[in-house]
């Protein structure tokens, strides 16, 4: 067997590490089985042979439709505190550009933000724990479908699974390549922003571009709109808060009639910010602008504000915690306690709304082929896997510990 590459501190990774080619091969085994939000069928199921030949006490299925809770008793009970573990299991709808051997073999799907690698890090934490059983209370370890975009952590919890596993905090963890291998990232705050849909949808009078003048050009107003709603931030928000507003996609008239004016137009857009209040703000003027200078040139406009995800929010003591079970792990020098939050968005956000708990970065670097997050080439780094199981189990371990003597 090959000694881990990643080297830590710890009872649990050393005993973890010794499995490592075992996690691995299942890490694999789920990139080449792809499986979207709500549909991981497949997933769902060898995470429940895995837990089951792990040893632990109870695994309940179905949980916001595929998703998988695994319960594993500590050998005290007395206290009766009840700690949660998240992994997301869902893949994404693009096509994988790799070529190794565990590469996607379903078409225009793949594992693209190492969901395949978090699902493997909580099997691996599973099996320890199962194993050793050095805490007092309940481990809930919770295995999420449906985080790209389809709310999953909130079906989970709409279906239950706080009433029905009653944690007092819960904690999950995303692997970062900008981080090197071996540290982990935190802050008692915000972690990820909040994500909004915009949808605007123009309508004017379509017409021969040779005779503009008797039509109501979309593609115009569509322009001013792209134009104007980058002021919203500029001008509106605070500069010591954070915002983004991008039109990402536009939609109006055909690319084989050059001298036909369409008359509708569909812009498409994301809205990033971590208070409420800025959101509120940059929904209102969204709204305002749209409809003045659709106004402006006699064009209708309906525009459609959707929240997705809310902002990542640590809570303080959580997070300090979750540092300190991390340090005793890596080491002080390689734990980032003031992490800078990220733009991108989380649903484990859902969870943190319900109960206290702390979301991680997990650092595998960018070495050895490994790409940014949702690339066609990236690859989860399976370097890390004892380390990112430890990390769980010694969250465990250290919230529920064990009184002397038992």
């Amino acid at each position: 067997m090959q000694p881990p590459r990643l080297k830590a501190g710890g009872r649990a990774f050393a005993q973890i590490a010794q499995y490592h080619p075992e996690l691995t091969a299942f890490r694999r085994d789920l990139h080449a089985h792809p499986e979207l939000g709500f549909e991981e069928v497949y997933t769902s199921a060898r995470v429940r042979e895995a837990l089951r030949a792990a040893g632990v006490d109870e695994v309940h299925e179905g949980i916001g439709r595929t998703g998988v809770v695994g319960i594993i008793h500590g050998q005290g009970r007395a206290s009766g505190s009840m700690v949660g573990l998240r992994a997301d299991m869902d893949a994404l709808p693009m096509t994988e550009h790799n070529d190794f051997a565990w590469k996607s073999c379903k078409s225009g799907l793949m594992h693209g933000c190492g969901h395949d690698g978090h699902t493997a890090m909580l099997v691996g934490a599973a099996r320890y724990l199962a194993a050793t059983r050095q805490f007092d209370g309940t481990a809930v370890l919770i295995f999420q479908p449906g985080e790209e975009g389809m709310g999953g952590a909130r079906v989970m919890i709409e279906d239950g699974l706080f009433e029905r596993f009653p944690v007092q905090s819960v904690y999950a963890m995303h692997n970062w390549p900008a981080m090197r291998p071996g540290t982990v990232g935190i802050n008692g705050g915000a972690m990820m922003a909040a994500a909004d849909r915009v949808t605007i949808d123009i309508t004017g009078r379509g017409g021969h571009g040779a005779h503009a003048y008797q039509t109501v050009d979309v593609v115009l107003v569509a322009g001013h709109i792209i134009t104007a709603v980058q002021s919203i931030i500029a001008r509106n928000v605070r500069a010591l808060d954070s915002a983004v507003i991008s039109l990402c996609a536009v939609q109006a008239g055909d690319l084989g009639a050059f001298s036909v004016l369409p008359g509708q137009a569909t812009l498409v857009g994301t809205v990033r910010a971590f208070d409420p209040a800025v959101q509120d703000m940059v929904e209102q003027r969204i709204k305002e602008l749209c409809n003045a200078i659709a106004l402006g040139f006699g064009a209708t406009v309906t525009v459609r504000y959707e929240r997705i995800y809310p902002a990542t929010i640590n809570t303080e003591a959580e997070a300090r915690f979750a540092g300190d079970v991390a340090a005793a792990l890596v080491g002080a020098d390689n734990v980032e306690r003031d992490l800078e939050p990220s733009m991108g968005a989380e649903d484990f956000s859902f969870m943190l709304q319900s109960r206290p708990g702390a979301y991680l970065r997990l650092g595998q670097g960018m070495g050895a082929g490994n790409s940014t997050l949702h690339n066609s080439r990236y690859d989860f780094n399976d370097d890390i896997l004892p380390l990112g199981a430890a990390l769980h189990a010694g969250l465990v371990e250290q919230a529920m510990p064990l009184a002397s003597g038992q």
